[in-house]
């Protein structure tokens, strides 16, 4: 098989009785050509793919260099640590969300700002049904159905989109958005199916002797308790992790997928800017800042490890290993590994 111009083959991915070629472009040579906007009848504008790798009108800011680095930091990360070619399935694309109108597909990573970013999505598809992101209430934001993702395509209709679209994910450090997760599922009162599903679960395995109340409830589930579960080999044995806890290189394949804008949820604005700007959508809505007083960041992080012993620390890491590495996340200075 010969490869096409400017990419490489990556995988065959199976869907169905059909398979779809991935191409993992390290560049774009020739764009495909710009599409007709809907607000002017015959007026071409640049599609996002073609604003970044053509990008003489974003002037080479700061924010793009940095975007760029992020992927050939991401590229030789793939080159380096991962070996297996994969086959991928419809159930590996549902994180995919897709924008047909503004040529975007976004990986979304719970706990990395991904309610934010769906709501402004529901503003880019709604054709003038919202135009305030945070006028959308967060759970609305979760509804199945409201935004497309590409596992509802065909396979011509997921290749073209992969082609043409320009494909963006948001990350972070792995060991703060896993306390994060922690401290949204399993100490708020109001998470009770969390408690029940997971909590009754890890107490049963990993509490000594506990009380018939917390086998019931299951809402009271510590940190270490949390850990253990995580690196028990049982647990992956009998599920997936959810995606609250899942691995971001699960999640959204960056090794087989290739993203062109890796946004960090530690410059969450300006490269949420950088996106909108890319989509052309900039002036037109803003990304939704936080509002949050106690957001999870790396000394919250080190207070919870703290009572994690060496030996689950060392483990632990050893779980979250590829997205550190493949992110450019350094070892935390609390581990005692």
């Amino acid at each position: 098989m010969r490869m096409p111009k400017g990419g490489r083959l990556f995988l065959a991915t199976c869907l169905g009785s059909l398979f779809v070629l991935v191409l993992y472009f390290q560049s774009i040579t020739k764009p495909e050509p710009g599409v007709k906007t809907g607000s002017s009848p015959g007026k071409i504008r640049r599609s996002p793919l073609q604003a970044l790798y053509n990008g003489d009108e974003l002037d080479l800011l700061a924010a793009q260099r940095s975007l760029q680095g992020r992927r050939e930091l991401l590229e030789q990360a793939c080159l380096s640590h991962t070996r297996k070619r994969q086959v991928l399935s419809p159930e590996d694309l549902k994180h995919l969300i897709v924008d047909d109108k503004h040529s975007l597909i976004y990986c979304y990573v719970p706990k990395v700002a991904c309610t934010n970013w769906k709501r402004v999505l529901m503003v880019l598809t709604s054709d003038g049904r919202y135009t305030d992101p945070l006028s959308i209430p967060a759970n609305e934001a979760h509804v199945a159905g409201n935004l497309r993702t590409l596992s509802e395509f065909s396979v011509p209709e997921i290749n073209q989109r992969l082609r043409s679209y320009l494909k963006f994910i948001f990350v972070r450090e792995p060991f703060e958005r896993l306390v994060s997760a922690y401290r949204n599922k399993f100490t708020r009162s109001y998470n009770t199916a969390f408690h029940k599903r997971y909590g009754t679960k890890i107490i049963r395995r990993h509490r000594p002797d506990p009380k018939p109340e917390a086998l019931e409830k299951g809402n009271d589930v510590t940190f270490r308790e949390f850990v253990q579960y995580l690196v028990d080999p049982r647990t992956q044995r009998e599920e997936p992790f959810n995606e609250h806890w899942e691995r971001v290189h699960s999640l959204c394949h960056p090794c087989l997928i290739h993203y062109d804008v890796v946004g960090k949820y530690e410059t969450l604005e300006p490269d949420s800017q950088a996106v909108l700007r890319l989509a052309g959508v900039e002036g037109m809505l803003q990304f939704p800042t936080s509002g949050k007083s106690t957001r999870t960041d790396g000394n919250m992080a080190a207070r919870f490890f703290k009572h994690i012993s060496p030996f689950y620390q060392k483990k632990l890491f050893n779980v979250y290993r590829m997205d550190f590495l493949l992110f450019n996340y350094s070892t935390p200075e609390y581990l005692r590994t």
